[in-house]
Order: structure tokens, then sequence, then C-alpha cells
């Protein structure tokens, strides 16, 4: 039953990242440099969505809380790191955690008294990566990518007002880079984040545009003027780039392109990414920008989708 429920609760998205935090502990072994990026990423991402709904189970919610908390460099948190992670009070998080472990979702060490993902998680996690077929369709596409462009490549998927980064590949060869799997990034303020409102239908666009919006405040962009920007480098380019003005990261460049997936019910985005010396703007689209349209046409053909603009009528 709490399996059940589980599934319901997290998003297909969030389930793929915990079976791939089975395998990778860090990316390129260095998180963000700066301590802006850094809290960017950090800053509390895992309260539950306020509702009024009376379906909204919020305890199950807040049990989730603790399980998105997580990400693929921990090597366990205590209850109070848990509690700074997700805005929850610590006696709250205390029982949460106990639940959890006796379910077999998280596993204790009495010796360092931390918490990490348990047998239970982790076979659900690892369920569904193998439900997402086209992963392992887009390996040798996206690795062949990172090559040839020389940066991270990274699917991001929009998990509540951040994106989440599920799956990277470095380049061969490379042994730094700037962020690692289960990072949740800004989401208007990013090109994965703008690619994604480019290729979203009207409906989809009128769920999310709160969540733009707020994070636009003070920033003289609007959700609709920032998506019809994308859209427009879409015709124009064939791929993203956020305007400099909002861009969140001070130190990294990054260029993206929407996909559509059956396994997912929006857009996911397609990223390159590097430092500012590795990734100028003019390499970003003479050179990067393009081997990044390429590599998301082939997708297409490989999984027998369509472009992701012709779907978002």
């Amino acid at each position: 039953m709490i399996g059940d429920l589980l599934v319901d609760r997290l998003s297909r998205a969030q389930l793929f990242l915990f079976g791939q935090m089975v395998f990778v502990s860090q990316v390129f072994g260095n998180r963000m440099n700066s301590e802006e990026d850094k809290r960017i990423a950090d800053e509390s991402l895992v309260n539950p969505v306020n509702t009024v709904d009376r379906r909204f189970a919020t305890t199950l919610a807040r049990g989730l809380c603790i399980l998105r908390a997580y990400r693929a460099g921990d090597s366990g948190l205590t209850n109070l790191q848990l509690s700074q992670r997700t805005n929850l009070p610590r006696s709250t998080v205390s029982r949460l955690t106990f639940t959890l472990k006796k379910l077999g979702y998280l596993s204790h060490s009495r010796r360092h008294d931390v918490y990490r993902p348990g047998p239970a998680l982790l076979a659900l996690g690892n369920v569904a990566a193998a439900s997402v077929s086209f992963v392992d369709q887009a390996e040798s596409v996206l690795q062949g990518l990172a090559n040839c462009a020389r940066t991270l490549v990274v699917l991001a998927v929009r998990d509540e007002d951040k994106m989440l980064l599920i799956k990277t590949w470095q380049p061969e060869g490379v042994s730094s880079a700037w962020v690692e799997v289960g990072y949740r990034i800004a989401m208007a303020k990013s090109s994965s984040g703008q690619a994604l409102l480019a290729a979203m239908s009207e409906e989809e666009f009128d769920f999310v545009e709160p969540l733009f919006q707020e994070e636009l405040i003070g920033s003289g962009f609007s959700a609709s003027t920032l998506r019809d920007h994308a859209y427009r480098q879409l015709l124009d380019d064939g791929f993203v780039t956020s305007p400099i003005d909002i861009h969140f990261a001070r130190n990294v460049n990054a260029v993206s392109i929407p996909f559509r997936s059956i396994e997912f019910d929006e857009p996911i985005s397609v990223t390159c990414g590097a430092t500012l010396e590795g990734l100028t703007v003019e390499r970003m689209n003479d050179e990067v920008g393009p081997l990044l349209r390429h590599a998301v046409v082939e997708l297409e053909r490989l999984t027998g989708q369509s472009s992701t603009l012709k779907k978002r009528g």
C-alpha cells in the first residue's frame, strides 16, 4: 500500500533520480563554485505545496519531502540536516525518519546517527529508471554530444518551482565540473527552464505561470515575455540561451532544447553547460548550440517522437 502511495505522490522523474543515486555519488567531483550558486541550489525546495484539495495527504507529502531532500553526493543526513533542508520541525522529521526506516525506505547508521536511502527506496527508484526507456536510447547520442561539445550534458525536469537534474553525461577524459545529479537549479532564470517554458502548451503554461512569475519578481521580465523570447529562439536558432540580465549562475553558460517523452507529462530539457571559460557566448551560439540541436533531432528520430514545437499546439 505504501509503495502504491509513493508512486502516486512522487513524480516519475523523482523516482528515476532515486535510481540514479544508486550508482552516482558525484558528477565531476566539484559542486557549484560560488556561495550564491550553492545557495540557489541548496535553498529549501522540498516543503509540500500548499493545497486546499481534500484529497491531498499532508502527512504523506511531508514524508516524501524527506526523501526528496537527498542528493547524490550525500553520505547520510542527520535529522537536523533534514530539518534544515526541508524547513520541517525537527520533531516532525524525527517521526518521519523513524517511520521511513521501519518501512525500509531509509537506513540508519547508529555510529554517525545519519539516515541514508534504504533498500525499498532504491528498488523503487530502479523500477522507475527501468521504465524510462528513452534514457537508454539517449545514452550513446548524449555521451557523444558531451565528447564533441566538451561540456556537461544534462537532462532536467521541472520539480515544482525548480529544474531537477536527473541524468548527466561528462566528456571523456575531463575530471571537473560544477553540478551533480540531484541538484535543483533555478527554473525561470536558466536556459533549461526557459526551454521547458517555450515548449509548453497553453494549458501547461497556465499551470506553471505563477511559479515562473514568482521567481521573476523584480527582474523586469514576465513569464509570458520570457516564454515568447525562448520560443522565438527555438524558431530562429533551434536552441535557447538565457538572457544575461537574469542568468542565475554567474560563472556558468548553458544552452538548452526541450524534448518530449511519453514517459513524462511535461517537456524536459536537454542542456549543455560549462564554465564561462569553457563555453563562451560565441562558442555556445556557433558550435555547441548546433551540436545540441543535431543531437536532439537524432534523439527524436531514435524514439519516434516528432519535434517538440509541433506538439506545443
